[in-house]
């Protein structure tokens, strides 16, 4: 996957689960969960739109790894390779 198609799932995902929240006006580098107010629910949602999207299980061990729309889509640029 692209950094480009990459980012376009993590954009769709963030519009799924939080419709109210305008995205293209979200830092790319600040804290996610806080910014756009997802708790735990909202976040695995999330999580789960992005494994749709990109067509692959992510863990839960890899959450951490998906703080930030800048890290998310090196997240799934990269394949989740460590």
């Amino acid at each position: 996957m692209t950094p480009e198609e990459a980012r376009g799932v993590v954009l769709a995902a963030l519009r799924q689960t939080a419709p109210e929240v305008d995205v293209g006006k979200l830092d790319p580098d600040a804290p996610l969960r806080e910014t756009v107010e997802l708790d735990s629910l909202d976040f695995e949602n999330f999580v789960v739109q992005l494994s749709e999207g990109a067509g692959r299980r992510i863990e839960e061990d890899d959450y951490p790894r998906l703080a930030t729309m800048t890290e998310c889509v090196r997240f799934l640029a990269d394949g989740g390779d460590r």
